[in-house]
């Protein structure tokens, strides 16, 4: 079969001949396009202001004049920086009733009045333009959907052209998504612009946590220190104090995970159904809820490679020996102390533990790994395992703790251990899970996210449940 005879199956067994895909511009993203398309079957022709300087184009494909290449296929898609749209006016003629897949992005928001495809539209008013293929990549087109993101968002004013855009995107392996007119082309054009809008928050909340408590530390360890006693422990700073924040940070940011679900379980009970919104403060937490989680196991890495190098510390190795010679030289023995013996290996035992299935949170959280799980796998690993792994977590402080709160000597300047600070909120979720769980609250949960209502609740359309007449204000 040669190329001018491609033809694809679709489920129904008809068989179709794939079409001429025309691209204007041969950069980067222009040949990984082409080179895509080809692979999937489609016949490519570039066209360019000067064929014969166009090299690097893939095998198989044809380049020649833009008139000419678009005189040569339906789907046209301009892969050129707006600034150089100029030469679309004058092929205005040849452009009429094809399709024009504008995938440009721009360096700022709010740079031009209009959205590039708005400003296509005007140049060429005889075409149909789409958005679509600006939130892909060079890379992800040439590492195929499954290394990177999948979805294309496309945009457009004509159902028939938004889908043979949509047609060529899923015969890629990418999944199309109709984000509506061409009048949603500026959103979709900013959406390249966000850095990690999802990551926002989760990070303000490390990096304000991580200050408050290293600054705390500092102020009970080093600072007392010094005002009280003239000791210079400055250099705790680099380990010891860090070491302190980053286990404190992810035992806080793995509770803030599960709170968000365990209040929303308490709203649904107070509100006696499951169709009223969450506040946007809530909403809003429970989207960022993974990012929450990686952060959290990015510290808890921190503390495990910090924690492995306190053997190897001067400090440590000075204090080990200062000890060790004062016994020989009082002629003393280290007695075994049973207890200490139970509580560090406990203390160790629920650290590792926690810390294990902290990582298989992790990986489970992966894209490529939590397709693979169905709902309820995916469930029983960030729920149920993951509620396991905050109370191994709030067991391994507390044991790390165990009777130092009731030393007075443990509150410098009234300011109680920094541990202790990491055990409300975890501490809160539990408690709140607990309740949940029993068996009278977790029943009447049950039923009201299965779609039960308490009578006299108002329900997602805005009727009385009870009398079912509409509510009037």
């Amino acid at each position: 079969m040669n190329s001018d005879s491609v033809a694809m199956t679709d489920l129904s067994g008809k068989m179709h001949k794939l079409e001429t895909v025309c691209i204007f511009g041969t950069g980067d993203f222009g040949r990984s396009l082409g080179f895509r398309l080809l692979q999937s079957g489609y016949k490519v022709v570039y066209g360019s202001r000067a064929p014969k300087n166009a090299l690097l184009l893939p095998k198989g494909s044809k380049v020649m004049t833009h008139a000419a290449a678009a005189c040569d296929a339906h789907v046209v898609f301009v892969a050129v920086q707006r600034e150089h749209y100029g030469f679309l006016s004058s092929l205005a003629s040849d452009l009429e009733g094809k399709v024009l897949v504008d995938v440009s992005n721009n360096l700022k928001r709010g740079l031009y009045p209009e959205s590039n495809a708005e400003y296509l539209n005007k140049l060429v008013p005889g075409s149909m333009v789409v958005k679509a293929f600006n939130t892909i990549s060079a890379w992800a087109l040439q590492s195929g959907g499954l290394d990177a993101n999948r979805q294309v968002l496309i945009c457009g004013d004509r159902a028939d052209a938004k889908q043979q855009v949509m047609d060529i995107a899923q015969s890629l392996g990418f999944t199309a998504q109709d984000r509506g007119s061409l009048r949603v082309a500026a959103e979709l054009e900013d959406l390249p612009l966000q850095l990690f809008p999802l990551w926002r928050l989760p990070l303000n909340i490390a990096i304000c946590l991580t200050a408050f408590i290293f600054f705390y530390a500092l102020t009970r360890d080093v600072i007392y220190e010094r005002v009280t006693s003239g000791k210079d422990i400055a250099f705790r700073i680099m380990i010891s104090l860090a070491n302190k924040a980053f286990p404190i940070v992810s035992l806080v940011m793995l509770a803030l995970c599960y709170l968000p679900g365990a209040l929303a379980g308490f709203l649904q009970l107070y509100n006696g159904t499951k169709y009223r919104r969450f506040p946007d403060w809530l909403d809003r937490w429970m989207l960022c809820r993974k990012q929450l989680g990686l952060l959290a196991l990015a510290f808890g890495f921190l503390h495990v490679l910090y924690t492995l190098v306190i053997p190897i510390r001067y400090y440590v190795r000075y204090r080990i020996n200062v000890y060790t010679i004062s016994l020989v030289k009082d002629n003393k023995t280290y007695e075994f102390d049973n207890t200490a013996a139970w509580r560090y290996d406990s203390y160790y035992s629920m650290g590792i533990l926690g810390f294990g299935l902290f990582v298989l949170l992790g990986i489970t959280s992966l894209p490529s790994v939590s397709n693979s799980l169905n709902w309820r796998e995916f469930s029983f690993v960030q729920s149920k395992l993951g509620y396991i792994t905050l109370l191994l977590c709030t067991a391994h402080t507390f044991l790390y703790g165990w009777d130092r709160f009731l030393k007075p000597t443990s509150y410098r300047w009234w300011m109680p251990p920094a541990y202790m600070l990491s055990l409300v909120v975890p501490c809160v979720v539990l408690i709140l899970k607990l309740i949940l769980i029993t068996p009278c609250v977790d029943r009447n949960v049950t039923r009201i996210r299965q779609g039960w209502e308490r009578q006299g609740k108002t329900s997602a359309n805005g009727r009385d449940t009870k009398t079912n007449h509409p509510l009037i204000a």
